[in-house]
């Protein structure tokens, strides 16, 4: 059986993909012309942009690599770019002996 989404993750998939859908209109792309650099059909584009989140996270990242912010989207997620991240690391990482 599968579990309908957390309302946190449906606002965040439509979030996410109404962003995607403006980077393409200021990029002054068409869904056909996105979906074909990304590799994906047109449908699968329209579902990423309307929000669904059962579409495979290889697609996203395929079309935030054809919008040309996938380096910045894997930096966002990256740990140690924040001070939490870096302050935790510090923590739990094993420090040298010299």
């Amino acid at each position: 059986m599968v579990r309908p989404e957390p309302p946190a993750v449906t606002r965040a998939a439509a979030e996410i993909g109404a962003q995607f859908a403006a980077w393409r209109k200021l990029l002054g792309l068409t869904s056909n012309q996105v979906a074909e650099r990304a590799g994906i059909g047109r449908s699968t584009l329209v579902k990423i942009e309307g929000g669904d989140a059962s579409v495979s996270f290889g697609a996203v990242l395929r079309v935030a690599r054809a919008l040309g912010f996938l380096d910045a989207l894997v930096e966002a997620t990256d740990p140690y770019e924040t001070d939490l991240g870096r302050a935790q690391a510090d923590r739990i990482l094993p420090k040298r002996v010299r």
